[in-house]
């Protein structure tokens, strides 16, 4: 099959997961209980999947992702799967917003990490990109590098130097891109959660032993020495989420403390950025990032509630924007995924429909 040349980010994007439907829950249940096969569940996944590409075309979006309809999590299902590395139950999940536990999941470091060549994803994008089939550019998402930098994950008796283990860490994440990129892959996004919480006030999942300065100068040279080489043709973006469970959210803090090493220094294509509301913070410091450098994806439409946003509105923060980025950088996405997790945002299937279509009739008034 041939590959699509991607130009992207697109004016309308989006993040990558979607509302996982009842029907594939009950699914997922099933399996799990033993009643449907591993086959059965695949078939009736293919079935989804097939089914939100159609959709994502029909609301006129040039890119479509696989909705992460094979996934619990947005980011333990692929670095459990990487040599070193398990998934486990630990005896707390993360709090959000100082009230809601999440679903306790999460990975460690169990050895010597490396890239698995019979890393699962890399079937699964194959089989998506099939289902695709040319009609638009699959987007392909995986947990940011910088992720396994969260408390708890690096185990230090394997790897006492962190320097150490981010150099692994590149080269982990050189030879997924390639995986990817021989697959037919040419539009991935990196999610980073822990990017975003180098700019909080406190830094979450963190326990202190390095001054934020150091770790957000490792967070650059760590993407960066993935990125080093790779193939022109390959669109990397990242996202910076502040979290996004049931609709909530774990921190706040605006890019101020990152901006001017990663959005001045970042060599990613594209930055997916939240700003649905004040706990992202103001414009200003997109003035870091280079005229004629990375697109900004502006996440000004929440993944969080159903109720559409005032079209006027949002107009006038984009030309808000304008100041720093000119609008020719300039694309918009909502703020995240609707469902980060398989238990999806507090919204209907029909809001998460509606919106990609608002931002898709958006973006197509703005840039005429």
């Amino acid at each position: 099959m041939t590959t699509k040349t991607v130009t992207a980010p697109f004016r309308a994007d989006h993040v990558g997961s979607l509302l996982r439907p009842n029907n594939l829950l009950e699914a997922r249940k099933d399996f799990q209980e033993g009643t449907i096969t591993q086959k059965q569940l695949r078939e009736i996944e293919n079935t989804e999947i097939a089914r939100i590409i159609d959709k994502q075309i029909e609301v006129g979006l040039e890119l479509v992702s696989d909705g992460e309809f094979r996934r619990r999590f947005w980011h333990t299902d692929f670095l459990e799967h990487l040599n070193g590395m398990e998934g486990y139950i630990p005896e707390v999940g993360y709090i959000f917003n100082g009230e809601e536990e999440t679903e306790r999941y999460n990975i460690r470091n169990i050895g010597k990490i490396s890239f698995n060549p019979e890393h699962p994803f890399i079937q699964d994008f194959k089989e998506f990109n099939a289902l695709v089939d040319g009609r638009a550019v699959a987007k392909q998402t995986i947990p940011s590098p910088n992720q396994l930098f969260n408390i708890g994950i690096r185990d230090t008796s394997i790897y006492p130097d962190i320097e150490d283990f981010a150099n692994d860490v590149i080269q982990v994440y050189r030879d997924a891109l390639k995986a990817f990129y021989d697959a037919g892959a040419r539009y991935v996004q990196f999610d980073d959660v822990y990017i975003a919480g180098l700019s909080s006030p406190d830094i979450p999942f963190n326990d202190g032993e390095f001054t934020r300065e150091y770790l957000i100068d490792l967070a650059l040279r760590v993407v960066n020495g993935v990125l080093e080489d790779k193939p022109s043709d390959l669109v990397v973006t990242t996202h910076l989420c502040r979290g996004n469970y049931r609709s909530n959210w774990a921190f706040e803090g605006s890019y101020d403390l990152i901006a001017p090493t990663l959005f001045a220094k970042e060599k990613v294509d594209g930055f997916f950025l939240e700003y649905d509301d004040d706990r992202s913070g103001g414009f200003k410091p997109l003035s870091h990032i280079p005229e004629g450098g990375a697109r900004v994806v502006l996440g000004l439409v929440t993944s969080k509630t159903g109720k559409l946003e005032d079209k006027e509105q949002i107009k006038a923060r984009i030309e808000e924007v304008t100041k720093y980025v000119p609008l020719e950088q300039l694309c918009l996405s909502p703020q995240c995924g609707f469902a980060s997790t398989h238990h999806g945002n507090k919204l209907t299937e029909e809001d998460q429909w509606n919106k990609l279509r608002f931002i898709v009739e958006l973006t197509k008034d703005i840039w005429k």
